[in-house]
């Protein structure tokens, strides 16, 4: 029930249709602005609740991801479950600790990835490189939304697991 009540917020706040120009410079006809659902009160508790099931049975001793996209749903997973989090910089911090990584993480510690739309899975790799050279290791990568656009692929090598993919929204 709460992954339709989810999918219903999502197509009611955050999916778009028309023309839009992605990061990427790519030009779509679909568009999530998925930050409608992740900092919508409800959203927030969906996505910890559907994430901690996701997780359920694994060893995971922390959840996060590349800032600004997994910041709202690692605070939801770590406000509603019993796993700390972390966030990833896009690039080190200049003053202070100059650290990449911030948060409560461990090298050694299993780590779940979390983002909100998942294109080419760059933002996923991208904290997954930090985390793996920080010493942890990733057990699963977890989108909001899959666009279906080569994030599959780009992280075949661990268990990427989105929540709804694009082809549950609109026909392909």
């Amino acid at each position: 029930m709460s992954r339709e009540t989810l999918k219903r917020l999502l197509l009611e706040k955050a999916i778009k249709t028309g023309e839009f120009t992605l990061a990427s410079g790519k030009k779509s006809n679909f568009y999530v602005d998925c930050r409608k659902v992740t900092l919508h009160p409800e959203g927030a508790k969906l996505i910890g609740k559907l994430i901690l099931d996701k997780i359920r049975g694994l060893k995971v001793d922390a959840v996060g991801g590349l800032t600004m996209g997994a910041d709202p749903i690692t605070s939801s997973v770590v406000a509603l479950g019993s796993i700390p989090g972390f966030i990833v910089r896009k690039k080190e911090k200049e003053h202070g600790t100059k650290q990449k990584i911030e948060g409560i993480i461990e090298p050694g510690w299993s780590v779940v990835i979390v983002e909100d739309v998942a294109t080419s899975g760059g933002s996923a790799l991208q904290a997954i490189k930090a985390v793996e050279e920080f010493g942890a290791k990733v057990v699963k990568v977890i989108a909001v939304v899959d666009r279906e656009e080569g994030a599959a692929g780009a992280l075949k090598k661990y268990d990427f697991d989105p929540i709804f993919r694009k082809s549950e929204f609109m026909p392909t």
